[in-house]
């Protein structure tokens, strides 16, 4: 290792070796957890402590100078719920965001071998197959097409399952359903460099396989590239993070995360599914009568009210907002309905903001709280007329051994003392 390699700043190098400590840490604690610990996040994460010296009147004292990169206030608490493993999840604070637009740092994690350190000059995606040209592209190489930029959400087939098998009245929007994100991206239509590669006729699907260490690979019918599927390399304005697919992924708007390949490197078009271990061993859902449901590709229609939601405490009777979020893997959210009652009763909340499709939608109801115990619950429906099931149907329709895509409606019961918890509404 050359020596100029060893004279970066102390202070940094203490803050990395601290912060990497800290992670061996809880991924040792949490390898002695049971799996199903390892499912949920804990409740409370370390977070920042607010500065020593804060002053009382702001305006009598000049404040910092100006930084390399923006930091979040130390008195915002918002951080991912890690897992702390390889092969494992970090979860999303639903109940700390506003709008619909998650940041990227806080954008969900689902890796199979870790997060793999790419050099993107060296990092190339290989066209191949069933086609007449086989081309290979390099990062640079796409960032010289025509771009285009959309918000999508991401959600993980398995998102909701602890909520689905072991609920538990102490779990935040965060443990329920953390494992969704929405964002702004960029890059390249997957249609235009199909056609560059002139897929032949008989080509009707093609296989997606990530640079990580496990190379994970998914078959996906031609035609949902040559729908609105994108080669993504930008995300909310910046270049893609790392645990995001840097420097290039697979975006599949309301497809099952797991489809939406990241570090992808190699497209390969054949004729019929490739039958990868993550289409059989994984990714697919048994259902009554010994059936097995294969490459249920879109999300279902889903909602999750993010306040109040647990740890929150209500102060006391009178009007306040319930809110949260709706989206659909089929297109746009139409309706959100809110009951305050338990599900006798239901009334239309108010989408705010630009509704689009695939994406997250906020919605939001003045409620006036009477004091009363009671459950909260919404419902969403999108375009196509599907509705948010209740988990009854749900269990119905997909049979207990059902191991992905929990999408039944979801409730907070509020008690005569204001706390709120989380119920598994039947």
């Amino acid at each position: 290792m050359p020596e100029s390699s060893h004279r970066s700043d102390d202070a940094i190098s203490r803050r990395a070796l601290i912060a990497g400590a800290a992670a061996a840490a809880g991924g040792a604690l949490l390898a002695g957890l049971p799996a199903d610990a390892q499912q949920a996040p804990a409740a409370k994460s370390t977070t920042p402590v607010p500065p020593a010296i804060i002053p009382d009147d702001p305006t009598k004292a000049p404040g910092a100078p100006t930084s390399p990169l923006g930091s979040r206030s130390t008195f915002v608490r918002a951080v991912r719920a890690p897992t702390g493993e390889i092969t494992g999840t970090s979860f999303t604070p639903l109940q700390n965001l506003r709008g619909t637009i998650t940041p990227s740092d806080l954008h969900f994690e689902r890796h199979h071998a870790g997060v793999p350190a790419i050099d993107p000059d060296k990092h190339t995606l290989v066209i191949h197959g069933l086609v007449d040209r086989p081309l290979e592209f390099s990062l640079a190489d796409l960032e010289r097409f025509p771009s285009v930029t959309r918000i999508h959400f991401v959600e993980c087939s398995g998102n909701g399952r602890a909520a689905y098998r072991t609920p538990k009245p102490e779990m935040t929007p965060q443990m329920v359903d953390g494992m969704t994100s929405n964002s702004e991206w960029t890059g390249v239509p997957v249609s235009v460099l199909l056609r560059e590669a002139r897929v032949k006729p008989e080509g009707k699907w093609f296989l997606a396989e990530g640079a990580d260490a496990c190379r994970l690979a998914r078959s996906i019918p031609i035609n949902r590239g040559l729908d609105d599927a994108l080669i993504v390399f930008a995300q909310n304005g910046e270049p893609l993070r790392p645990e995001q697919g840097y420097p290039m992924r697979l975006l599949l708007p309301g497809v099952e995360g797991n489809a939406n390949v990241k570090w992808l490197r190699r497209i390969k078009v054949g004729t019929d599914p490739f039958m990868t271990r993550w289409e059989t061993s994984k990714y697919t859902d048994p259902l009554p009568g010994g059936k097995s449901r294969m490459f249920s590709f879109e999300m279902d229609a889903k909602s999750i009210i993010t306040s109040p939601a647990y740890p929150e405490k209500l102060s006391g009777p009178g009007w306040r907002a319930i809110t949260g979020l709706a989206w659909s893997g089929r297109g746009r959210i139409t309706r959100v309905d809110i009951s305050t009652d338990g599900g006798r009763t239901w009334a239309d909340a108010e989408i705010a903001g630009t509704v689009l499709s695939r994406a997250h939608t906020r919605f939001q109801r003045m409620w006036n709280w009477d004091g009363n115990e009671t459950l909260i619950m919404s419902r969403a429906t999108d375009d196509s007329g599907y509705v948010q099931p209740t988990m009854t149907q749900l269990k119905h329709a997909r049979g207990p051994g059902t191991d992905y895509h929990f999408n039944s409606i979801r409730a907070w019961r509020v008690r005569r003392d204001g706390t709120v918890t989380f119920e598994a509404a039947t």
